[in-house]
């Protein structure tokens, strides 16, 4: 039997299409552009090596989940949203230099990826002090530098976020109130880092995927008024 081939054409016409009906048209170009033109390359695999070789002992709050996992799922936020080579490999090393190592894993992620890598993943670092100061005023320095942040610094943050925020939902629908022992800011100081995050986000202009953590993290805070 011969085999069909689909033209590349066809496969973007049918996104476009599928783009204007979900009244989402930027965000579905910048989608089928990455898609038709930018691929991942033996970059991203050796950053992905490498991430997993840095949190190899590292584990998610209280979850016990390998915290490759979290890596994985921001990276994949973002390339779901458009993200290029350097964003997404910035996605999987996001928390490498707070959690793994400081200013000398800077340097080896500088060495092995490039400054655009390090500059994102610099500007999506908490803080890489130790000991780290306060929890508060390392969440307002945070939210402090967003309006300045560069669109690649944006996408990764708000991919980390988003990412975080749908954990928070899932697990808060089966742990309860004993969820927010898991966070420095318990209850009061965690629902209100996500909704500062999401008003300073939103005035960023990366309208799909901060909306889509908008509904998330709404979605938590009226878990969280039932439960009052």
């Amino acid at each position: 039997m011969a085999l069909i081939k689909i033209s590349p054409l066809w496969f973007a016409f049918k996104i476009i299409l599928k783009a204007v009906r979900s009244h989402n048209f930027q965000y579905k170009v910048r989608y089928l552009t990455t898609t038709m033109h930018t691929m991942l390359s033996e970059r991203f695999t050796t950053a992905l090596v490498y991430a997993t070789q840095l949190h190899a002992n590292q584990v998610r709050k209280s979850s016990g989940v390998p915290y490759v996992a979290h890596l994985l799922g921001v990276a994949s936020i973002a390339l779901e949203y458009g993200a290029n080579e350097d964003e997404a490999i910035a996605a999987l090393l996001h928390d490498a230099v707070e959690d793994q190592g400081g200013a000398a894993t800077r340097e080896e992620i500088r060495r092995r990826f490039g400054d655009k890598v390090t500059e994102i993943v610099d500007a999506c670092t908490d803080a890489d002090a130790i000991p780290k100061p306060p929890w508060r005023k390392r969440k307002e320095a945070y939210i402090a530098h967003i309006p300045t942040a560069s669109p690649s610094v944006l996408l990764v943050s708000v991919a980390d976020k988003l990412y975080n925020a749908r954990s928070i939902l899932k697990d808060y629908r089966v742990l309860g109130e004993s969820l927010w022992e898991r966070f420095q800011g318990g209850r009061e100081g965690t629902l209100w880092y996500y909704r500062t995050l999401v008003d300073a986000f939103k005035k960023t202009g990366n309208a799909a995927i901060v909306a889509e953590l908008e509904r998330v993290v709404s979605e938590v805070e009226t878990l969280a008024a039932h439960k009052k």
